[in-house]
């Protein structure tokens, strides 16, 4: 029997969502929770970059704003977030509001809520921050809101210079 497509799709992205817990659950046993969180946001730092490179690969018609709401509207739902996107193009602005997070989520599921909050505030900033960068030279980005810190959704804010 051979797999679907979306069985293979479903079996690696269970697989790297697996072993990014696992990994961070097995250097917080050895080595402290914040030495883990430290090295989490160091790996988080590189791949979104990877990830913002290939889908500017897969989006070669499109530049500046455009590109990154296309690239980022793509990193989501390949993520599982649902979301909603406003742009406002005279201002040079994306608001992005993340109404479910599957990483929280996930957090909740294994009894680690309490844990959320120390690690989206990082994480979460270092990897839109990250992933903004590569695809535009200038861009300020924040994250004005969070639903690990348990508020009704995440706010992504991106102005682009």
């Amino acid at each position: 029997m051979e797999l679907e497509k979306e069985q293979i799709i479903k079996y690696y992205y269970e697989s790297f969502v697996k072993v990014d817990g696992l990994w961070f659950i097995k250097t917080e046993e050895s080595y402290g929770f914040q030495k883990a969180l430290d090295i989490d946001r160091s790996v988080w730092e590189i791949l979104p970059k990877i990830q913002a490179r290939l889908l500017k690969s897969f989006y070669k018609d499109l530049d500046g704003l455009c590109l990154l709401k296309k690239a980022l509207e793509t990193k989501l739902k390949l993520d599982h977030f649902k979301f909603e996107f406003k742009t406002n193009e005279q201002k040079n602005k994306i608001t992005v509001s993340i109404n479910k997070c599957p990483w929280h989520e996930i957090m909740l599921k294994s009894g680690r809520e309490n844990r959320s909050k120390d690690i989206g505030d990082v994480i979460c900033s270092t990897e839109y921050k990250t992933f903004t960068n590569e695809i535009m030279d200038k861009a300020d980005v924040s994250l004005s809101k969070g639903i690990c810190r348990g508020e009704k959704s995440c706010v992504l804010e991106i102005y682009a210079c």
